[in-house]
């Protein structure tokens, strides 16, 4: 689409174009956007005060042509209120948990009715974003609207009022090492009436410590945001600082960083379709599932130098090529696994007690799955077939012909059936990018190139495919090799809210599985 706004393209990893829009112009952009189909990716604010005077708010919006970013200088706010800007929430609900984290991290309020603490640290009375978070206390004051709520100040959950309904509250401790998030189940006997999920328990304050970094070092900070997601991150990170500085990744080097990525993409969904099976009580599917998994852990370990692979991408390409006796290990590798997860299928599928607990289960509709902004894995299972590796491929997803997978049914059993399929089709393009790799060698083909310093306040965009759907990174530069702002984006940010409503009139005992068939990340969207 074509914006009624004056655009200029944007260093990112695939088509990119951004403009900036006052307040009346960011409203009837987002009306634009959402007429026309657009994804809401992410929303992120600045303190740019030093430069302009204004706080910034930022959002980015994936098209058919790519992607769209708008800023908006912000009017400055009074002494005792906080700059504003409209809501996107009304038009794209998932961007309403976003509004209230930036909140927390930057006092920009936007008009949303929602303005309750999203972040467990909204309790100081600092914006840790700010560049100057101490005065933030002195300009604020207890009779002020959006002064901070005390520590003990408990959290307004909603309320369903009827007869005979009653609240459940699970977490935020949970068992093992289940990261901590806090769910409010409103029930009638054991159906579902209401839940609101809490997070905000993980906040690490990843985008400040991102200021104390040099680009090309951040990298090793961006794959450990989301654990599980380190791979599609520290990608997203060196795409985002590539782009800036016009750095071409060697070609052997995209081929190894796709290899990994896809071996990140099986591996998790090996660990889910056995976690599945246990929630479901067929203890047989996590055994043989967390079998294959570890089989891949192994395999990293071999191939990349790491069972997780939090430092293998590096500005420029990748930090280690693959040693020439994993090439015969991987083949097999890729050859039984698949063999082993098609008999592993066809027992699933034939398997009544699972089928009965999957079905219908956890039920999120195409229509659902498009208001309320639905993203990657639980998009495609609700019929949105949306892939950038399909969608907008970058090398070396270019050449690969990637096949989309989608189901209709947006139940339990959907989500378990695109894991399945995307297993098998990550399989075969390990074989192709293997292949590839084969007829070259790091002697002809280098895994990594020098990459320079990027320019001071320049903005670039970095986006891949993750497991779980788009990981996007926003690197803002500063001099001398600094990061003056960073935004990591988790696709979880979309996802969560629409738990609350795929949990609708099921009964309690199954939030575990429909919870683990989106199996989303806590630490991702605190940041």
């Amino acid at each position: 689409m074509t914006l009624d706004f004056p655009t200029i393209p944007l260093p990112a990893n695939i088509a990119c174009t951004q403009t900036t829009v006052d307040a009346a112009e960011w409203q009837r952009a987002i009306e634009q956007l959402k007429i026309t189909g657009a994804a809401f990716v992410t929303l992120w604010g600045t303190d740019d005060r030093d430069l302009n005077n204004r706080f910034q708010m930022h959002a980015v919006f994936l098209t058919p042509t790519g992607l769209i970013v708008l800023h908006h200088p912000l009017e400055p706010g009074t002494a005792n209120l906080e700059p504003t800007y409209p809501t996107l929430a009304q038009l794209f609900p998932t961007a309403a948990r976003m509004e209230r984290a930036t909140r927390d991290l930057l006092g920009i309020a936007s008009t949303a009715a929602d303005q309750r603490p999203w972040l467990l640290h909204s309790a100081a009375p600092t914006y840790p974003l700010r560049h100057d978070p101490a005065v933030c206390h002195s300009e604020r004051s207890e009779e002020s609207p959006h002064f901070a709520r005390a520590a003990t100040t408990p959290y307004p959950f909603l309320q369903v009022e009827g007869d005979g309904v009653h609240e459940i509250a699970v977490g935020p401790v949970h068992a093992s090492i289940i990261e901590p998030g806090h769910f409010r189940f409103s029930v009638v006997g054991e159906k579902v009436i209401r839940l609101e999920a809490r997070l905000g328990y993980t906040h690490r304050g990843i985008a400040k410590l991102f200021e104390s970094q040099q680009q090309q070092e951040a990298h090793r900070l961006a794959a450990r945001v989301s654990g599980d997601s380190a791979i599609a991150f520290a990608w997203a990170y060196c795409a985002a600082l590539e782009a800036l500085t016009a750095t071409a990744c060697p070609l052997r080097a995209s081929r190894l960083r796709a290899l990994a990525l896809e071996h990140e993409r099986i591996a998790n969904h090996l660990g889910d379709l056995g976690a599945l099976g246990n929630d479901a009580g067929f203890a047989f599917g996590l055994t043989q599932f967390s079998r294959l998994k570890e089989d891949f852990l192994r395999a990293n370990q071999a191939a990349f130098g790491a069972r997780y692979l939090l430092d293998y991408i590096i500005p420029g390409g990748v930090a280690v090529d693959l040693p020439q006796e994993a090439y015969a290990h991987l083949i097999h590798l890729y050859r039984t696994t698949d063999r082993e997860v098609a008999d592993l299928r066809t027992i699933y599928d034939e398997h009544g007690g699972l089928q009965d607990r999957f079905r219908e289960a956890g039920h999120l509709s195409l229509n659902q799955a498009e208001e309320l902004g639905a993203i990657g894995l639980v998009a495609r299972a609700s019929g949105i077939a949306q892939d950038l590796r399909v969608d907008h491929p970058s090398a070396p997803y270019d050449t690969l012909a990637t096949q989309m997978v989608t189901e209709t049914t947006g139940d339990v059993a959907a989500r378990v059936q695109v894991r399945f399929r995307e297993v098998f089709e990550s399989l075969r393009l390990c074989r192709a990018l293997l292949a590839d790799l084969s007829h070259t060698s790091v002697e002809t083909a280098p895994i990594a190139i020098p990459i320079s310093i990027a320019e001071p306040n320049r903005l670039g965009i970095g986006i891949i495919e993750g497991w779980r759907g788009p990981v996007l990174i926003a690197l803002e530069t500063g001099p001398n090799g600094t990061i003056r702002r960073c935004h990591a984006h988790d696709p979880s940010w979309q996802n969560w809210p629409l738990i609350e409503y795929a949990i609708r009139g099921n009964i309690v005992p199954d939030f575990p599985l429909i919870n683990k068939s989106f199996n989303l990340s806590y630490s991702g969207p605190d940041g």
